[in-house]
């Protein structure tokens, strides 16, 4: 591969435009925020632009591109959010990203930014940054960390021996921004760059950073902590674990009720609606077919819809509190020995907990692991965690055909089976992605607690809430409309429609596993997107307007009015386990494995999982449903 004509490195780089999101004019300039994970740029990119904001992905990858848009004196500017890394090496993707970025003249000035309460392990970035000649300005965030730590920064005499403007500030208090764009104003004037050669090495570079430091870095006495108590609970063996568990068990107990909640008033203001809107249509003549597939059909997507994105709003206010105050970093550290017992470092415990939201949040977050084949054997592992779209849907037909008590049993053994499921992917791809003379250990330094910003909490939250409710209105409502048409049977008889006459000529085989042939539709179905599970169900077991008119199951049961009526008259106690196990273990949707392609960048390792995970649950199903016959 030839090199770069614009920026000379090894590799050509994929970026020379002064913008990808905005079409922006020479006069329009472009500032690139540069920093670590958790050093504020996220919070200050959401701070500045306002709600002129673009999100995106990098040409051919998953990571984010954020660009946004803001005035400063009638003067518009263009901010990036470059995806954060510990370095510029270029290793990962997201290093790769951010050093094209930069070194391809994006950029018109660079805000490196660093945390003033681990202001040495920070400064490896600016280390890393030096030699680009890219105009920069340093940013100190959480500064009142610091301060509370004992710590002070004499920024005077850093910004004189950098050579570039050094702004304190801390990134949740607004009256801090009005130095921060003054100083960017006259920066883009006068183009202040660090007048250094590149450092050739991390022995250089820490040298640089401690010469840096001296008669910079003043620590008098560290105030104590009022997490001090808490965090040597916190970080014991045993007690840190259980403390743990009952945060993150905390977490969805409150996400269930959140659900449940909204998911009750979606269902009387849903009713009302489908309701008015069949009262509406039947009085112009409307063909009762599209009735029922508006009132039925459309009316039930909305309302899953909005109980997957209920349920997940919670999961993700939890987690991202628990990333803001520094707790989550503590996590990775407890588990970390755990962890090492299946080839894995600590910090991988992270996607597992990420996948009970969505997998490919799960998939996309093994990137903290920097070996490849601990990597993919992450993806592989957090691919047994139940996603949001199962979770909807396996404790309303656990409670419906077990009842409260024995279905939260059958809920519970779901998760059980989980870490069963993980040691199991662990034994057949474990030697042969992680070995043990490969395995690498976890090194990290503890963040100190923080005080969350509760308005960046709140906007990550909720845009990552819409974005999961429109992705699944969207596969919901194809998937429901496509087996709408499907069921239909010409002369008014089920029996006469495409799918039935599939269904009955299958059923012999997948009847084996326990799966009635809507059943194992919906399990086909999951494969595709788990989405498309609640849509499959929404049209082949809805009655009485609980999800949809009925269908076949609930027309040979007779006049079911509710889901646990309809579940209960066409599910066997057997085959309903069989069912929740096959569709909780089944392989990932689509996306999800897309999404582990290019995060591996192995189609034969995701082909090779994704045929293990389809197997794997089919056997389950089997045992489970041939072990429910001799006890049910």
């Amino acid at each position: 591969m030839s090199n770069c004509d614009a920026c000379a490195s090894k590799n050509k780089c994929m970026y020379h435009g002064k913008s990808h999101l905005y079409h922006k004019d020479d006069n329009t300039p472009v500032i690139a925020l540069l920093g670590q994970p958790n050093s504020g740029k996220s919070t200050i990119f959401n701070m500045m632009p306002g709600s002129h904001q673009h999100v995106g992905n990098w040409p051919g990858k998953t990571v984010d591109q954020k660009e946004g848009e803001f005035k400063y004196k009638d003067k518009k500017m263009i901010v990036a959010d470059l995806p954060g890394s510990y370095s510029l090496s270029a290793n990962s993707d997201e290093e790769i990203i951010t050093k094209d970025y930069i070194t391809s003249g994006n950029a018109d000035l660079v805000l490196v930014m660093a945390d003033a309460s681990q202001l040495k392990r920070s400064l490896y970035m600016l280390a890393d940054y030096i030699g680009t000649k890219v105009p920069a300005v340093l940013v100190l965030n959480m500064m009142d960390v610091a301060k509370g730590q004992g710590v002070t920064i004499r920024t005077e005499e850093l910004s004189k021996k950098l050579g570039i403007p050094v702004v304190p500030m801390s990134a949740i208090q607004k009256k801090d921004y009005a130095n921060l764009y003054e100083t960017i104003a006259k920066s883009l004037e006068d183009g202040p760059v660090i007048q250094k050669d590149a450092l050739s090495d991390a022995k250089e570079k820490m040298a640089f950073i401690d010469e840096l430091l001296e008669d910079v870095l003043v620590v008098s006495k560290t105030s104590k902590s009022a997490f001090t108590k808490f965090d040597r609970a916190a970080l014991s063996p045993v007690k840190g674990k259980l403390i743990a568990f009952g945060i993150i068990i905390g977490i969805f107990l409150l996400a269930m009720i959140f659900a449940g909640i909204v998911g009750g008033i979606a269902a009387a203001v849903l009713a009302v609606i489908s309701s008015g809107l069949n009262t509406a249509m039947t009085s112009v003549n409307v063909h009762p077919l599209l009735i029922s597939l508006i009132c039925d059909v459309l009316i039930n997507v909305l309302y899953f819809a909005t109980m997957m994105a209920s349920f997940v709003l919670g999961i993700s206010l939890g987690f991202n509190l628990m990333e803001e105050t520094g707790y989550l970093a503590r996590i990775s550290f407890l588990f970390d020995h755990t962890m090492s017992k299946v080839g894995l470092q600590g910090k991988t415990i992270m996607p597992f907990f990420m996948g009970l939201g969505c997998t490919i949040a799960g998939t996309t977050g093994t990137r903290v692991v920097d070996n490849w084949g601990q990597r993919v054997l992450a993806i592989a592992m957090s691919w047994a965690v139940p996603c949001a779209a199962t979770l909807s849907v396996v404790p309303t037909i656990a409670i419906a055909l077990f009842g409260s008590t024995r279905g939260f049993l059958v809920i519970m053994s779901i998760f059980l089976f989980m870490f069963f499921m993980m040691w199991v992917v662990y034994k057949v791809f474990g030697n042969s992605l992680s070995p043990k003379s490969e395995r690498v250990g976890l090194i990290m330094e503890l963040p100190p607690y923080h005080k969350p910003n509760f308005k960046n909490i709140l906007y990550v939250t909720f845009q990552r809430t819409w974005d999961i409710f429109c992705r699944a209105l969207r596969v919901i409502s194809l998937v429901s409309i496509v087996f709408f048409i499907l069921t239909y049977g010409f002369g008014g008889s089920p029996e006469t429609s495409i799918l039935y006459k599939l269904g009955v000529l299958i059923e012999p085989v997948t009847m084996f596993f326990g799966l009635k042939w809507q059943a194992f539709l919906a399990f086909c179905a999951s494969a595709i997107s788990k989405e498309s599970l609640l849509g499959v169900l929404n049209t082949l077991y809805g009655a009485g307007g609980s999800l949809v008119s009925s269908t076949f199951g609930a027309k040979t049961a007779g006049s079911a009015s509710d889901i646990s009526a309809i579940l209960s008259a066409n599910f066997t106690k057997a085959q309903g386990l069989a069912f929740i196990y096959a569709i909780s273990f089944n392989m990932p949707c689509v996306s999800a494995l897309a999404a582990t392609a290019r995060e591996t960048h192995s189609v034969k390792w995701t082909a090779k999982i994704g045929v293990f995970y389809t197997v794997f649950s089919l056997l389950i199903a089997c045992i489970v449903y041939h072990v429910g016959l001799l006890i049910f």
